[in-house]
């Protein structure tokens, strides 16, 4: 069967690293069903959600131990702070400049994680 059309290959690669990772996870523990998987995503981390839910469900089809697992999907704010001023701003708001005193020397704290943040069997 091929990937559904709205399975992106990016997006594909990650689920199937998740799917490996919480299938060794699984044989470590002795787990026989993950009831579900929290992933914690951040807003810049160029990961599109509603892919990734559809590469979920062609991924799961082919898993044993994730055929009932539900992908939970909190979502990282991202956040930038100036060099300058010290100030954290949003970066999607914002983007590279301070809104406090117009500095582009900025970076990105928070908000480019791909993270497994729970896995409930």
């Amino acid at each position: 069967k091929s990937v559904e059309r709205g399975c992106k290959m990016h997006e594909l690669g990650l689920v199937t690293h998740v799917a490996r990772t919480i299938e060794e996870i699984s044989r470590e523990e002795a787990l026989t069903r993950v009831a579900s998987v929290t992933l914690e995503i951040g807003e810049v981390s160029g990961v599109i959600s509603d892919y990734l839910m559809d590469c979920w469900e062609y991924f799961r089809e082919k898993s044993e131990i994730l055929k009932e697992a539900k992908l939970e999907i909190q979502k990282i704010p991202a956040v930038t702070i100036c060099d300058d001023c010290g100030k954290p701003y949003s970066t999607m708001e914002f983007k590279k400049i301070c809104p406090y005193c117009g500095s582009k020397l900025t970076h990105l704290v928070m908000g480019n994680e791909f993270n497994i943040k729970e896995i409930e069997a």
